[in-house]
């Protein structure tokens, strides 16, 4: 069967890939193994979000007297609020069969391994089908990474699509990893009521944020009753017993902790075995693929875009990149992505979102900055709210005021991190968002707030 594009892989970058491949007019087939929706939809963003909110849920409720409203003691029920969490998952991935079939997309189910002169087989069940192109977008994401001393077996020593689907309540778990995953799922099960203990090679928690947000995080963590383990190493895992011992190395010696479970959060490693590459010739290095701005593979015809590019490896990016790919296929000429104006989301409690340079980063770039920090204790509405955890850090260029970077800890961040995103696209300066009027009360508020503060114009601190 003879298509226009073949995107191999259903993920944010390929379902929206082919979408925008057939509103170009483009006759577009999907291939996927799994779930439409790829891990995204189905194991990853989605899923751990409302997990997420059920732990927000009973949060408020375990802490309903500080609004002025009596609560009988609360219990969570473990499996229902799993069951939740795959319900929404099961929801989105029929949105995307929707809109597969709306956009006349073909889907086709099995695993899909591309081949010489724009062919991909697909395998499925022992049966072996065959289907050509003029263009074939690689978009086969990333799964868990593993460590040769951290071995996942599934049951104690698991990952995130284990962490999503757990039958019981660990009493006591050890996290490794304070990436997204790690901290994501380490406020979950603390919220949930497990004693969790994160370890982190780094010497910092989220080691790729600015240092304030870092220690901000570490803060909230400890105050919430999660210990944290910075600059320290899992050596190995005991698993002979009922339970786990793990065997952490620390600067003052080593250390040994008994849990239920060791959850493995130290990354992602890209899909790209058995797909085809090497028969076809397509340059790898590195565990990722090789592709020029407009995603272009060495081998003509042939493209990739995601997580098995060495770029960010977020959902929106790979939407983009997919976006970005067909729309050049078509001979509409896009702008280029620019790496440096993608914004990073942690939806931990508290929130976490940044786009652009740290304040470190500035400086050894040879900046001569302008740094602004807001407290969301003193923003009336954090306040009224009950969210006075966090604030708001801005960076600037002290010669041309240009916003080189913005890092947000706090109640909804991530829903207030887009307004940097795009002031920094269309180069806003620090005074253009200072006069632009934000609206009072709002948190969103704190970002001209900290601006101000950047230029010794902060009123409310």
């Amino acid at each position: 069967m003879k298509f226009d594009i073949i995107v191999l892989g259903s993920g944010p970058g390929g379902y929206v890939t082919a979408i925008r491949a057939s509103q170009l007019g483009f006759k577009t087939a999907v291939i996927e193994k799994e779930e439409l929706g790829g891990v995204c939809l189905n194991w990853g963003c989605i899923p751990t979000k409302a997990l997420l909110k059920s732990a927000q849920v009973f949060e408020y409720i375990n802490h309903a007297e500080e609004f002025g409203i009596s609560v009988n003691k609360a219990t969570a029920d473990f499996n229902n609020v799993i069951k939740r969490s795959r319900d929404v998952a099961v929801g989105m991935s029929k949105g995307v069969s929707y809109l597969m079939n709306k956009n006349k997309i073909e889907v086709i189910k099995g695993f899909g391994k591309i081949k010489s002169g724009g062919k991909v087989e697909v395998s499925l069940n022992g049966k072996i089908s065959e289907y050509s192109a003029n263009h074939i977008i690689i978009a086969t994401g990333a799964r868990s990474r593993v460590l040769p001393n951290l071995p996942q077996d599934g049951k104690k020593v698991i990952g995130y699509r284990e962490a999503l689907v757990l039958e019981k309540m660990p009493k006591k778990m050890v996290i490794v990893g304070s990436g997204a995953i790690g901290v994501e799922f380490a406020y979950f099960y603390n919220a949930m009521g497990a004693d969790v203990t994160i370890v982190e090679y780094q010497p910092q928690i989220v080691p790729i944020e600015d240092n304030d947000i870092s220690k901000q995080l570490q803060k909230s963590f400890k105050k919430s009753g999660i210990t944290v383990m910075t600059n320290s190493s899992v050596d190995n895992v005991d698993t002979s017993g009922k339970g786990c011992k793990v065997n952490i190395i620390t600067k003052k010696g080593n250390e040994t902790i008994d849990c239920d479970l060791v959850l493995s959060a130290v990354g992602i490693q890209a899909n790209i075995e058995n797909i085809g590459l090497e028969e076809v010739g397509v340059k790898v290095e590195n565990g990722k693929v090789l592709v020029d701005e407009y995603y272009c593979t060495n081998i003509p015809g042939y493209y990739a875009i995601g997580d098995i590019l060495p770029n960010q490896a977020l959902a929106h990016v790979a939407s983009a990149e997919g976006i970005t790919c067909v729309e050049k296929i078509a001979g509409k000429n896009p702008d280029i992505i620019n790496y440096n104006n993608i914004p990073g989301c942690t939806y931990c409690s508290p929130e976490i979102a940044s786009v652009g340079l740290t304040e470190n980063q500035a400086k050894e770039k040879g900046y001569d900055i302008k740094v602004g920090k807001f407290p969301f204790t003193a923003s009336g509405k954090a306040s009224a709210s009950g969210h006075k955890e966090g604030f708001v850090k801005v960076i600037f260029d002290a010669k041309y005021g240009e916003w080189l970077g913005c890092h947000m800890i706090g109640y909804n961040v991530t829903e207030m991190i887009a307004e940097a995103v795009v002031a920094r696209k269309l180069e806003t300066t620090g005074h253009e968002i200072l006069k632009s009027v934000h609206p009072h009360p709002t948190m969103s508020e704190a970002v001209m707030e900290a601006v101000a503060a950047a230029y010794d114009e902060v009123i409310h601190i």
